[in-house]
Formats: structure tokens, C-alpha cells, sequence
């Protein structure tokens, strides 16, 4: 059966591009809808500040007038720049249980970025590995938390077959109430109180003056960071825009700023998975009624994403990072709260996946960033 491709233009292919993955995973009990509004925003060059630095193709792919595939081709020049790199990325790539279809909108993401003079092509991310990032290749047997990647085995399959190969894995954590170390918790709090005699404290995030606390933890953000595989840099906007996408779910008890004499030097952030409502959002509509499933259903959350943390250079190996864990945690099981999941962490940094194991987190979910170079 003939594959066609279109390129997706108006908002009605917009709105069929965001829509596809709910009839493809209509019968996966682990499928998680994305809110319309969020992919909408996502996907808006007036919205994104994304498209003040980048460009982005989408692609719809058909077989007798029904969409069977979707993909997105992305130049980041952000990410070109920061790493002295020649590279461009595929995201957004969802398909029926069909190769040929796969392969089809990977050729015309690759010859895309082969346009673009580009060297080699990796991903999936959703748009840069500040957004969503990584294909799962390990832990199908539980849905994904917010904000993080959910796929199908066979996609795995699919990028192999195709020539691509892996360049990271990104580790996901998992702990419970029962689970979890108490006596470590315990010491780094213990080690949080001796901190403080040399002047190193953590604070909670102040939420009426969120505007300055986001500057700050920019800052933090892009130094932390910095030396990270695939790490780029978000632009101020670029990180005021989630900030302000995440501020309807933050919990200043999970919102951490250590600090050494007033000066800010690390971060961590947990947020309730709000994915437990969204799997009963259909199609990920908020209106009418799936607003008030966020607004007042909150208390059937009952797990936490450890979503940020970065210590400075120069303040880590302190046991600031044990610090971060021990306060979310305490105050997560205090709050009702009896599970986490800390990702993702790269399988490379060592510090962090000691960090999280000795609260006796275990890795659970992998998820995998590929490459293919450009054939010329």
C-alpha cells in the first residue's frame, strides 16, 4: 500500500498531528494523552520561543486517506552553537506497527536535514532535551510519569533496523514509601544541619515573588548543566515559558534553592505526577470537563517527579544532592505521597545515579537518544 507524505501546514493538520497518538494507543492501559493545549502550544510559532532560534518541518504520513505516522524534522541552532556541532534531530515520531511506513518518514526527516546542510540527525526529542526527550527501550510495564516519553516495543526496532544507533541512555529512578533508605535520609539531614554552621542553607522556592526565583534558577540551570552530553542552554524565554507552564503544579515543599551565605548555588525540583489524572483526560482536553479532573482530583496523586536538580561547580561532592533527596522525600511521605521517580539521569553521571541510589531508588525505565549520520 502507497505511503504518502504531507507536509503539515494549516492548524487542521496541526490538530491531526497532535490527535494521531490517541488512536494508535487507544487500547494501551499505559498510555498517557499530552494536554491539547500544552502540544498546541508546543507545536506555535507565535508561543514557542523555540522558533525565535529554530525551525521545525512536521509530517503527516497517509495510506488511503488515513494518517498512519507523524514525525517532526528540527534544526536547533541553539544546541549547533552551544556544542560547535553540525547536527539536526527527529521528534514527535509516532507510526503503525508497519516499517515501511517508519521508514518513510525517517527518509523524509533525514532528506530534511540533509536540506539543511546538516551532518547527522538525532533524537527523538520534543524539540531539544529541554522538552521531552528519549525512546523508551526499557519498562513498558508502567505508564510514564508527567512529562516524560511513552512509545511502542516495535519503535525500538524500527530506528535500529534503520541505522540508527545509540549515543545515550537516560535512566529513570524509582523508590517507595517501603522501599526507600530511611537511615540515609536520616544521615543527610544530619549533614544538612552541619552544612548550615558553614553558612550553606536550603529554602523553599518563594512563590509570591516567582518571577525573581525563576531568574534565578535560570541562572543555576545553565551552569549546572552545562558540561552535561546534549545539554543546551534555554534561552531566558525559553525557560520562563516552562516555568510557566509547571507553576499550576508546584509545591514550594518541592521546590528547593540551597544556598551559601544568600548566594544561590543548587536546585531540585519534584513535581506530582499529574499523569494520573491525565490517563482519564480523553484526548487530553481540558474543556469542559477535564480542568476540574486536574483542579480537584489532586489528592488521588500520590507519587512525585524529581524532575531538576544541579549543584554548582565547586559545591558538589558536598552532600547537597543527598540534602535535595532527603528533604523531597521526608516531605513527600509527610504529605501523603508514597512513591517518586527521579529522571532522567544520564547513564554516564555517576555522581547523580550514586546520589539516587543511596536513598535506595532503583533504575526502572531506559530511555535512548539515537544517531544516524547523513549519507551523501
Amino acid at each position: 500500500m502507497n505511503t504518502s507524505i504531507i507536509e503539515v501546514k494549516s492548524n487542521r493538520d496541526k490538530k491531526r498531528f497532535i490527535d494521531f497518538p490517541h488512536e494508535l494507543y487507544k487500547d494501551d492501559p499505559n498510555y498517557v494523552p499530552e494536554i491539547y493545549i500544552g502540544q498546541k502550544e508546543l507545536l506555535s510559532e507565535k508561543k514557542n520561543p523555540f522558533f525565535r532560534h529554530s525551525k521545525v518541518q512536521l509530517y503527516l504520513a497517509y495510506q488511503n486517506e488515513e494518517i498512519v505516522g507523524r514525525i517532526a524534522a528540527i534544526r536547533n541552532n541553539e544546541y549547533n552553537n552551544f556544542a560547535n556541532a553540525n547536527v539536526g534531530f527527529f521528534g514527535l515520531f509516532d507510526v503503525i506497527e508497519n516499517y515501511e511506513v517508519a521508514k518513510v518518514l525517517l527518509d523524509t526527516a533525514n532528506q530534511w536535514v540533509k536540506n539543511e546542510k546538516l551532518d547527522a540527525v538525532l533524537g527523538p526529542t520534543n524539540f531539544s532535551t529541554n522538552d521531552t526527550a528519549g525512546l523508551l527501550v526499557e519498562g513498558f510495564d508502567r505508564p510514564p510519569v508527567v512529562m516524560m516519553t511513552y512509545n511502542k516495543p516495535y519503535y525500538v526496532t524500527f530506528l535500529e533496523q534503520y541505522g540508527f544507533v545509540s549515543q545515550m541512555d537516560l535512566l529513570a529512578y524509582h523508590v517507595t514509601e517501603q522501599t526507600v533508605n530511611t537511615k540515609s535520609v536520616r544521615i543527610a539531614n544530619m549533614l544538612g544541619e552541619r552544612l548550615e554552621k558553614k553558612g550553606i542553607t536550603v529554602r523553599s522556592v518563594n512563590m509570591k515573588n516567582f518571577k525573581t526565583e525563576v531568574n534565578t534558577i535560570c541562572d543555576i540551570y545553565q551552569n549546572a548543566w552545562d558540561k552535561n552530553w546534549g545539554f543546551v542552554p534555554p534561552t531566558k524565554a525559553e525557560f520562563n515559558h516552562l516555568a510557566e507552564g509547571l507553576k499550576m503544579v508546584v509545591d514550594p515543599d518541592f521546590a528547593l534553592i540551597a544556598e551559601d551565605k544568600g548566594k544561590a548555588v543548587a536546585f531540585a525540583l519534584a513535581v506530582p505526577d499529574i499523569n494520573i489524572i491525565a490517563r482519564t483526560i480523553k484526548k487530553g482536553r481540558l474543556l469542559p470537563t477535564g480542568i476540574f479532573k486536574l483542579l480537584f482530583q489532586k489528592k488521588k496523586i500520590k507519587r512525585l517527579r524529581i524532575i531538576l536538580l544541579g549543584v554548582l561547580e565547586g559545591y558538589r561532592k558536598m552532600g547537597i544532592e543527598g540534602i535535595f533527596y532527603a528533604r523531597i522525600i521526608s516531605r513527600g511521605m509527610e504529605k501523603g505521597y508514597n512513591e517518586a521517580e527521579a529522571s532522567w539521569i544520564l547513564d554516564n553521571n555517576e555522581m547523580m545515579k550514586k546520589g539516587v541510589e543511596g536513598a535506595n531508588m532503583v533504575p526502572y525505565k531506559r530511555y535512548r537518544i539515537y544517531e544516524k549520520k547523513i549519507e551523501n
